[in-house]
């Protein structure tokens, strides 16, 4: 982070904020709440974290407007809209500026004469680029990432060190792809014979739109036929997998450990908590909601909630989840009431 210091005043302006306290305190550093001090700035979004913040000596927080009201004697408090967007703001003022890779092969890549390079192309240490790929203006293609035959990535891409993408795949431009990602690795499939398991051909490819973000060490799979199809602002977390012809819509997110099966088809804006499950063939419809943890086993209609395995509605669950306890409670007034019933009987 850089050394820097702001007042309130500086920072209020820079989220569009309103100050509670005094406007002149200042701060040089950011922090959780948990660990902040007096010169640090820190952030709570949510009223039911309260009690943190009114342990805290952060000098400086930026609140939810449910906490305008907390005290500011030892504080001052940036009422925001968006706590979560407006700390990220501040984050970016203090952050230092991203490594800058230099335009240019290095003498250890192996880079196939038939290879076309755009203008301003960095190719890192021990990059193998096959022949036939194709790399647009400015990407950056990390040391030891492999990219395999007529392979075609766009501009302003960026493949950390070792990531490997297998032949005939497609990236779209400002794409960001994190270290030991793989794409294209062939689909699981297999069909069983009198001589034992016989590989089902995978003849696909996977296709990247713009402007996407995997997380370290996925996996996608290559089809089995036609794409496996990754569409734009989708944004994956780590060791997500997506398998074979499956389709992730237009600005989905996947948490860490997720994986969708063969064939399903995710809308747009669906998000999957951390270790979800997509069964194979399903359709999950736009801006579905699936809790982590939880697998979905059947295909899903837009806005949708699940939770559970096997996945269901938010009222299912959480009334299948309240079932018992409700049935015991139940059971005790009725035998209080059979046991005053049995009471009157002897009067």
């Amino acid at each position: 982070m850089k050394e820097l210091t702001l007042s309130a005043s500086q920072i209020a302006e820079i989220v569009g904020g309103e100050i509670r306290g005094d406007a002149s305190r200042t701060i040089n550093r950011v922090e959780g709440i948990r660990h902040a001090g007096a010169n640090d700035l820190s952030f709570v979004s949510n009223k039911r974290y309260q009690k943190q913040l009114e342990a805290s000596p952060a000098g400086v927080v930026l609140v939810c407007k449910e906490l305008a009201d907390t005290d500011t004697a030892t504080r001052t408090l940036v009422v925001c809209g968006n706590v979560d967007l407006a700390f990220s703001k501040i984050v970016a003022v203090f952050a230092e500026e991203p490594p800058k890779f230099k335009a240019g092969v290095h003498p250890s890549a192996v880079v196939d004469p038939s290879v076309k390079l755009g203008a301003d192309v960095s190719i890192g240490a021990n990059a193998v680029i096959e022949e036939g790929a194709e790399i647009g203006d400015r990407t950056v293609i990390g040391a030891g990432c492999y990219i395999g035959h007529q392979v075609k990535i766009g501009a302003d891409t960026l493949l950390y060190p070792n990531v490997t993408v297998m032949y005939r795949c497609r990236i779209g431009n400002k794409t960001i792809i994190h270290p030991g990602v793989v794409i294209g690795g062939d689909g699981f499939g297999f069909y069983p014979t009198p001589q034992g398991l016989a590989k089902v051909p995978q003849t696909g490819f996977v296709q990247i739109d713009d402007d996407v973000e995997i997380g370290a060490n996925t996996t996608i799979d290559r089809a089995r036929f036609g794409r496996t199809w990754i569409k734009s602002n989708a944004k994956i977390d780590n060791l997500v997998m997506v398998a074979h012809n499956a389709i992730i819509g237009e600005s989905c997110i996947m948490v860490g450990q997720s994986a969708v099966a063969g064939s399903a088809e995710l809308g747009r804006g669906v998000v999957l908590g951390g270790r979800a499950g997509i069964n194979g063939h399903t359709v999950i419809g736009d801006g579905v909601q699936v809790a982590g943890t939880s697998n979905v086993q059947k295909s899903l209609p837009a806005g949708a909630v699940a939770l559970g395995t096997p996945a269901e509605s938010q009222h299912d669950y959480m009334w299948r989840f309240t079932t018992p306890s409700r049935l015991e409670r139940l059971t005790k007034k009725f035998e209080a009431l059979q046991a005053e019933v049995e009471e009157l009987k002897k009067k």
